[in-house]
Parts: structure tokens; C-alpha cells; sequence
């Protein structure tokens, strides 16, 4: 596993508090960057947060930069040990399966042996289908099962406008994506130090075959190197995956650092612009992408949001001398990536309190409720709601009151109803018996009286 792997595996469960993906509709002041694009999302992909987003959750064609999904399988495969990055592939005749001379290809020929290293550079940088179909194979044994690989990779990452019909971007009315989507992905290729440093490498070699000479090919991303187009380089572009079919125009997912920051970038359905003052049409999928993740550095930043500098709220007390109420407050912090321009203060608050009145004791500290905060329609995050001072609990009082709810009960009501009703009929019959038994006046007195001689 990868040392990007661990971090990545928190965030993941950061994400899992929502099945919502996180929107950037509800944040303040959000810039409209009027982008050149059909599609596009700015995620921060430290926190899984949407800083922008432009349509990113409806459907649009990924065009190549499905293969980011290809290399992530076949990286999967090499952490797992099915594969390692110097294991030697052969090339197959389902190399060309479905790819049309509108494809950019490497000539792979048929019994070609390719390492998967080669092969994953040949995949992502000059684009080439028959090294994705290729590795596909690899991982799968058919590019049909690894294509259902794919979909079922797509729904774990949390995928919810995708599906894939091939690991290569032809187009296919059935094969989509989400601007969203591709993020999630590019977002999990980014755990594996070899897809950085593929994507970051402007130029590169294959060696010779026994059945081709040297490939020398650049990089695709302008973000990256200059030798398709120029004038787009950007010093915080860690790389990314082009892609370009008619039906999804020019596109580009890109994944930039400044520090510990970390955003990715989806322009989908972009293309050749006007822009003032250029003499030359610009290529609208590298110079919206830059202007994406630059808007990202310069306008957001990490905020820790507290409240818990007085009491929101009291709750009554019982059984206690002491006090009457107990004050609560907001305990602990969230952090989200927020705009700069944005004043916390501005966020909202709903309190809800586990119950108006409750038993002393209470211990400070003691969890009465939760605080939401949010903004707009997107919540942020609850805190806990805790007692600022502990009340102690009267004894007396809850004697008192023991003594009262014991007889209290229904079951104990009814058994000294029994007992009652026994206790009466004995002292009635103990009553009845003594009177039967104690002897008349008159008898006692005849008896008492006689002084005669009995014969």
C-alpha cells in the first residue's frame, strides 16, 4: 500500500457521513468563472470537499480519460501481487478490439511482449488505446470482464453517474461519466506513487522489441509539457489525463499541490476559445483547468469552526438543591475548506437538546444535545452539546421521591390491595371470633351467686 494510501482511507471515511456528494452551490460568494466548458468540478481532494462546481453531477462523455480508471485497475492488481510493474504482457489480437483509425495507437504489434510499466506509460501519457485493451487482458482475461470490473470499481468509490462500456474512451452513447465522478477517481489513482509519476513525466522512451524499435513520445497534458501546445505550463500541475472525442469535446482531469493542499480539477466538453487580446485561438481545456485550480489556491482556504465560547442553551434540573438548570455549550471543532472571503460568523446554527428536563446528577461535560452548522442547504457538521457545570443530586429529594414512585407502580399498588384486603378479613374474623367466645352477663352472674347446699 502506498504511503498516500493511509490518509486517503481516513478521508474516504470522512466522505461516508453523506451519500450526498459535498456542493459547492451553498458556499458563499462562489466566483462565477464563466469557464469555457460544458462541464467542470474543483474538489479538494485532501477533505473530499467541492470548492466549484459547473454541472459536475450530469451526465457527459469522459472521451480517454476513462484510461485513468484503466490504470487505476491495473494498479490495484500490482498492490494486490496479481501483477508487478515489471511483469512481461504480451500483446494479443484483441490489442485493436473496438479501436478505430481515429484512436491514437502505439503499433503494438500482435506477440509483442510489453512490461506493464511500459504499457501504463503508454496508456496515460501519449494516450494510446491498444495499451489500455492490452493491459486490460492482463488484469482480466478479457477486456469484456474487465470492463464489469470497472463499473463495480466505479460504484465503490461512490460513482453515481457512471458507467463504462470500454477501458479505452471510445465513444458509446452508454458509456458516461460525471465531471464528479472523474474526480472520485483521478482522486483514488492518486494514492499510488507510480500514477504520480507517470503523469508528472513530460517525455519518455520505450525501449526496443524484438519487434519495434525505441517509442519516444510527450506527454499530452499542456499543463505539463509544451510540446503540443504551448504556453499552459503550470508550476503546481502534478499531472493529469486528456481526452478528446467529437461528442465530448476537449477534456482534461489535472491534479495540482500548493503545500499540503491538494486539488483536482474535470473540464469536460471544452475546445478551442477566443480569447481577448490572443492573436491565436487557446485550448480551452488547459487554460480553464489552470484558471480552476488557481481560483482553488488563491480563494479557499482550511477553517477550523468552533462554538463553544458560551452557552447556547439551558436544560432543567430535578433532584437536585443545588440548581434548578444546567447550561450547555458547543464542545469540540470542524474543519472545512472554506472561502477566504466568507465570515464564519455567517454560519448557522440548529440546536437540538436530547430532552428539556433531566435528573440531577449531571457531570460537566455531560452530552445534552447536538449543534448543526450550516450554510444555506449544506451542512457542515454537528457538535456536541455539552454541560458547562455538574449539579449534584439531593438525597433526600430522591428518596423522596423513590419511596413515592414505588407505590407508584402499578404491580406493588396492587399487591398491597391483596395485602390489605387479607389484613381485613383476618382482623374481621379475629374480631368475630372474640365476640363468640366471650361469656353472657347473666349466665356469669347465676353462676357467681349461687350460695345453696347441693344435695
Amino acid at each position: 500500500m502506498k504511503k498516500y494510501r493511509i490518509l486517503s482511507l481516513l478521508l474516504l471515511f470522512t466522505l461516508a457521513l453523506s451519500l450526498t456528494p459535498a456542493s459547492a452551490s451553498s458556499v458563499p460568494d462562489q466566483e462565477d468563472l464563466d469557464l469555457f466548458c460544458t462541464h467542470a468540478v474543483l474538489l479538494d481532494a485532501n477533505h473530499g470537499e467541492v470548492l466549484y462546481d459547473m454541472k459536475a453531477y450530469e451526465k457527459s462523455y469522459p472521451a480517454s480519460i476513462t484510461k485513468i480508471m484503466t490504470a487505476l485497475l491495473v494498479l490495484e492488481a500490482v498492490e494486490y501481487g496479481q501483477l508487478s510493474l515489471s511483469t512481461p504482457v504480451t500483446a494479443g489480437e484483441t490489442r485493436m478490439q473496438d479501436v478505430t483509425y481515429s484512436y491514437v495507437n502505439g503499433s503494438i504489434k500482435l506477440g509483442e511482449v510489453l512490461t506493464v510499466e511500459e504499457l501504463l506509460y503508454m496508456t496515460l501519457l501519449p494516450s494510446y488505446a491498444d495499451a489500455c485493451n492490452i493491459l486490460a487482458v492482463a488484469v482480466d482475461g478479457s477486456i469484456e470482464n474487465f470492463v464489469d470490473h470497472m463499473n463495480r470499481k466505479a460504484s465503490e468509490l461512490g460513482c453515481q453517474g457512471t458507467r463504462f462500456t470500454n477501458p479505452v474512451g471510445i465513444h458509446n452513447e452508454n458509456h458516461y461519466s460525471t465531471a464528479y465522478d472523474l474526480a472520485l477517481i483521478m482522486r483514488a489513482c492518486l494514492d499510488y506513487d507510480t500514477f504520480r509519476t507517470i503523469i508528472k513525466t513530460a517525455q519518455h522512451t520505450v525501449p526496443a522489441t524484438d519487434l519495434s524499435g525505441e517509442r519516444f513520445f510527450y506527454n499530452t497534458n499542456a499543463l505539463i509539457s509544451n510540446m503540443y501546445y504551448a504556453g499552459y505550463v503550470y508550476d503546481k500541475c502534478i499531472g493529469g489525463k486528456t481526452g478528446n472525442t467529437d461528442e465530448a469535446g476537449r477534456c482534461l482531469a489535472a491534479a495540482a499541490e500548493d503545500g499540503d493542499e491538494l486539488l483536482i480539477s474535470v473540464v469536460l466538453g471544452s475546445g478551442p476559445m477566443e480569447v481577448p487580446g490572443d492573436t491565436e485561438l487557446r485550448q480551452g481545456q488547459f487554460r480553464e483547468s489552470k484558471r480552476l485550480l488557481e481560483y482553488g489556491f488563491n480563494n479557499f482556504h482550511r477553517v477550523t469552526i468552533t462554538k463553544d465560547s458560551e452557552p447556547v442553551a439551558k436544560v432543567a434540573v430535578t433532584m437536585s438543591r443545588q440548581a434548578d438548570e444546567v447550561n450547555v455549550k458547543a464542545q469540540g471543532s470542524i474543519t472545512r475548506t472554506l472561502p477566504k472571503s466568507m465570515d464564519v460568523d455567517d454560519i448557522e446554527t440548529d440546536i437540538k437538546l436530547f430532552a428539556d428536563e433531566v435528573e440531577a446528577p449531571v457531570e460537566a461535560g455531560q452530552v445534552m444535545g447536538i449543534m448543526t452548522l450550516y450554510y444555506g442547504d449544506e451542512v457542515y457538521g454537528t457538535l456536541d452539546l455539552v454541560a458547562i457545570t455538574s449539579v449534584e443530586r439531593s438525597e433526600l429529594l430522591y428518596k423522596k421521591q423513590q419511596f413515592f414512585q414505588f407505590f407508584q407502580n402499578e404491580g406493588v399498588r396492587i399487591i398491597l390491595a391483596v395485602v390489605l384486603f387479607l389484613a381485613a378479613i383476618v382482623v374481621l374474623k379475629l374480631t368475630v371470633f372474640r365476640r363468640k367466645k366471650r361469656p353472657k352477663a347473666g349466665a356469669a352472674a347465676r353462676r357467681g351467686n349461687y350460695k345453696g347446699t347441693r344435695m
